[in-house]
C-alpha cells in the first residue's frame, strides 16, 4: 500500500511539474531539474547543477538558515554574511545599552577583533537532501490503525535521523513530511555556532518607517545586518573561541551592481517558513472570520501598552524594541491577510472547488472527503479558538513566565508594562472564553478578588500567588487544551494526505509544490509593479528621494541620520535605488534570502511582502502578490557612506 502511494505521488508530481504558468511556487532545490526548463524559458541563464549539487559547489552552498527562522547568504570567502536587520535585531539589541545604543546609532566593527559574539546564534548549511519516503513508510499499511501508523513512522524517522547525525561532528539531520505525509525528505545540515555581529545600520535606516511602513509599498527600509561565521582552524564548527578563524565557505555570492528594471528575471533562494495552499474552505473561513480578527484585537492592546512606555523612556525602548517588533509583525500581516482573503473571495472560491472535486470524486475512494474535513474542523475550531486565546493572552504575561522559569531574561523586563498587560489580557481571557476552557483554580480565585486590578496587585506582590496562577494556567493548557487540539489536527492531516492525492488526480495539469516548512526552496518570477486599487499603479523600484520625502525628525521611525540628509543635499543621489518588487512567491522565513538575477548574482535581500498580498500563505494571486527586496546597491551605499566601512567591500566579489 505504501509503495503504491509513493509511485502514484511521484508520477503525479512529475506530470504537474512541467505545467507552470504564473510565478507561483516554492520548489525543492534537489528536484529543480523538473523546473529548470521553465526557469530558463523565463530568463534564467544557469543550469540545474549550478543551483543545487551534492558533488560540487553550487548556489545552495552560499545559503544558510540563520537562527531559528530567517535566511542568510555568504558574500565573501571569509565567512561574511548578509541577512535582514530584523533577523539580527534581537542580537543587536542584546549588545545595546543607553551608553552604546547600537539599535539607534548602528554598529560597525572596524576590525575582526571588534566583531561581537552572539551566544546561542547558529547558522545551518544544507549539505544534501534525499527522498526517504520509502524508508519512512516501511511497514506502514492500511491495516494499522492511526496511532500505530504514527508510531511506526516516528520510529522510522528517528532511526534515519540518528544514523545521519552520528556520521560527523557538527552534522545534524531532520526528516520533514511534504504533501501531508505523502512524501518525506531527509535534510542533512552542518551547523556553525560561532557567529559574530559585524555591522548594522541605525534603526532609522534598518527599520525605517517602523510598523507604519511594515508590509507596505512603497518601502524605503535598509533592512540588512552583517555577520561573520567562524570555525576552528580546520574549518569545522566550534563554540566561540578567540582562536577561531573566519569560515572559508564552499561558495559565496558574486554581487551585481547593474540594478534591476521591470521585467527582469529574479529568483529567491531561501527557507520559507509555513504555507497552507491546499487547505479546506472551513480552515480559511476560521482564519478569516475568527482567528485573524481576534488575534489582531488582542495584539493591538499589547502594542499600545508597550508603545506608551517605550515613548517615555529610551531605556524601555531598547528593552522592548525586539518584543514590540515581534508582536507587531504578525499583527500587521494578519490585517492584510484578512483583507486579502475577503477581497479575493477565497472561501467561496474554495467551496466551489470542493463542490467540483466531489462531483469528480463520486464513486472513488475520494468521495466525501471534503465533508469529512468540514466535520473535523467543526469539532476542532471551538477548542482551537481557546488554544489560540491562551497563547495570545495569559501565556504572554511575563510575570507568569518568570514564576515558572527562574532563568527568564529580566534584563529586558519592565514591570509597569507587564502589570497593564496582565489586567488587559486576563480580562480578555475571562470575558471571551467559556468557563469550560479555564482551570478550576482560575475560577475559584476570580471570585476572591474585587477586580482584575486587585488580582494583579496580589500576583505581583506574591511569588507564591504568581507561581500558583502560572502553574494552573500552564497545566490546564498543556493537559486539557493542547492535547485534543493536537489529536484533532492529526486526524485532519491524515485526511489531507488522501485529499492531497485526490487533488493531484483531479487536476493533473496543475503545478503542485509542497507547502513551506522552513527548508530550502527556490521561487522565481520577475521584477514587476502592481495595481492595489483602481487608477493606481505602483512602480517596482523605490529611491532615496522617497526617504527624504518621508523624513521627519519629530517621529522616531522616520528620523533619518543627519549624515544621510547631508549626502542627499550634496546632490547626485536622488535616484539611488532602495527597494524593489518582484513576483517571487515568499513567506516568513524568506526574510534575509538572497534575491538573484538571471546569472545567479546577488541583486537584493528579500525582507517582506506587500500588504495586499499577505494572503499568499493561503492563496497566491499573481496580480497582487509581490515580494519586497532591499536593493543590494543601497546596502553597499550605506556600508560605504554611513558606516564608513568600505573595507568590507574589499572582501566581496562583484560582477563585471
Amino acid at each position: 500500500m505504501a509503495m503504491k502511494r509513493i509511485f502514484l505521488l511521484g508520477a503525479l508530481l512529475l506530470a504537474a511539474a512541467v505545467h507552470s504558468k504564473a510565478d507561483e511556487g516554492m520548489w525543492l532545490p534537489s528536484l529543480i531539474s523538473q523546473r529548470i526548463a521553465d526557469m530558463q524559458a523565463k530568463g534564467l541563464k544557469l543550469s540545474a547543477e549550478d543551483l543545487y549539487s551534492v558533488n560540487s559547489s553550487s548556489l545552495k552552498d552560499a545559503i544558510v538558515l540563520f537562527g531559528s527562522g530567517c535566511t542568510g547568504e555568504l558574500v565573501s570567502d571569509e565567512g561574511l554574511l548578509f541577512t535582514n536587520h530584523h533577523c539580527g535585531y534581537s542580537f543587536i539589541q542584546s549588545h545595546s545599552s543607553v551608553e552604546h545604543d547600537y539599535l539607534k546609532d548602528g554598529f560597525w566593527a572596524l576590525n575582526r577583533s571588534e566583531e561581537l559574539p552572539n551566544p546561542g546564534l547558529t547558522v545551518r548549511f544544507l549539505e544534501r537532501m534525499d527522498d526517504v519516503t520509502a524508508l519512512v513508510l516501511k511497514g506502514v499499511t492500511s491495516k494499522l490503525d492511526q496511532e500505530k501508523q504514527a508510531a511506526l513512522i516516528k520510529k522510522n524517522i528517528d532511526n534515519i535521523v540518528q544514523k545521519e547525525s552520528n556520521k560527523e561532528k557538527g552534522i545534524t539531520a531532520q526528516v520533514n513530511a511534504l504533501y501531508y505525509g505523502n512524501q518525506y525528505f531527509l535534510y542533512v545540515f552542518k551547523v556553525y555556532r560561532d557567529v559574530r555581529l559585524v555591522g548594522a545600520p541605525p534603526s532609522s535606516i534598518g527599520k525605517f518607517g517602523g510598523e507604519t511602513d511594515n508590509w507596505m509599498w512603497p518601502r524605503h527600509t535598509g533592512d540588512f545586518s552583517i555577520f561573520r561565521i567562524y570555525a576552528d582552524k580546520n574549518g569545522n564548527p566550534a563554540d566561540y573561541s578567540p582562536d577561531n578563524i573566519p569560515l572559508r565557505p564552499k561558495k559565496s555570492f558574486t554581487i551585481s551592481r547593474s540594478g534591476v528594471k521591470e521585467g527582469d528575471f529574479t529568483f529567491v533562494y531561501g527557507c520559507p517558513g509555513s504555507t497552507q495552499e491546499y487547505v479546506h474552505s472551513e480552515d480559511v473561513r476560521y482564519i478569516q472570520d475568527v482567528s485573524d480578527p481576534e488575534k489582531i484585537a488582542l495584539r493591538t492592546i499589547r502594542l499600545n501598552l508597550m508603545k506608551k512606555y517605550m515613548d517615555q523612556s529610551q531605556a524601555v525602548r531598547i528593552q522592548y524594541s525586539s518584543k514590540y517588533a515581534s508582536v507587531a509583525n504578525a499583527w500587521k500581516k494578519w490585517q492584510g491577510e484578512e483583507k486579502g482573503l475577503r477581497k479575493n473571495r477565497v472561501v467561496p472560491v474554495k467551496q466551489d472547488y470542493e463542490a467540483r472535486f466531489e462531483a469528480w470524486a463520486a464513486g472513488t475512494r475520494f468521495e466525501g472527503i471534503t465533508q469529512r474535513l468540514a466535520q473535523l474542523y467543526a469539532a476542532r475550531n471551538p477548542i482551537f479558538r481557546a488554544y489560540e486565546y491562551y497563547r495570545e493572552t495569559v501565556l504572554t504575561i511575563e510575570k507568569l513566565q518568570m514564576a515558572r522559569n527562574p532563568r527568564f531574561n529580566k534584563k529586558d523586563y519592565y514591570q509597569p508594562i507587564d502589570e497593564e498587560i496582565f489586567v488587559a489580557m486576563m480580562t480578555a481571557f475571562d470575558q471571551s472564553l467559556d468557563d469550560v476552557y479555564k482551570p478550576q483554580f482560575f475560577l475559584d480565585r476570580r471570585g476572591q478578588y474585587s477586580s482584575m486590578e486587585a488580582w494583579k496587585d496580589a500576583v505581583f506582590a506574591s511569588e507564591d500567588e504568581a507561581k500558583a496562577l502560572a502553574d494552573a494556567l500552564n497545566d490546564f493548557f498543556y493537559a486539557s487544551i493542547a492535547p485534543p487540539v493536537a489529536e484533532l489536527n492529526q486526524s485532519i492531516n491524515l485526511v489531507y494526505r488522501d485529499y492531497m492525492q485526490g487533488q493531484m488526480e483531479f487536476e493533473r495539469e496543475r503545478s503542485f509544490y509542497p507547502d513551506a516548512n522552513l527548508t530550502l526552496r527556490v521561487a522565481y518570477g520577475h521584477v514587476k509593479g502592481y495595481r492595489p486599487a483602481d487608477a493606481i499603479y505602483y512602480q517596482p523600484v523605490s529611491t532615496l528621494r522617497g526617504i527624504i520625502e518621508k523624513d521627519n525628525p519629530d517621529i522616531f521611525d522616520y528620523n533619518i541620520p543627519q549624515a544621510l540628509r547631508d549626502i542627499y543635499n550634496e546632490g547626485g543621489y536622488e535616484d539611488q535605488p532602495v527597494c524593489f518588487l518582484a513576483t517571487n512567491h515568499t513567506t516568513g522565513g524568506n526574510s534575509g534570502s538572497p534575491v538573484l538575477n538571471a546569472e545567479g548574482n546577488l541583486i537584493g535581500i528579500n525582507f517582506d511582502r506587500v500588504w495586499e498580498g499577505t494572503m499568499s500563505d493561503l492563496v497566491f494571486d499573481p496580480e497582487i502578490c509581490r515580494n519586497i527586496s532591499l536593493d543590494v546597491r543601497y546596502l553597499l551605499f550605506i556600508i560605504d557612506k554611513i558606516g564608513h566601512a568600505g573595507y568590507l567591500l574589499d572582501e566581496m566579489h562583484f560582477a563585471e
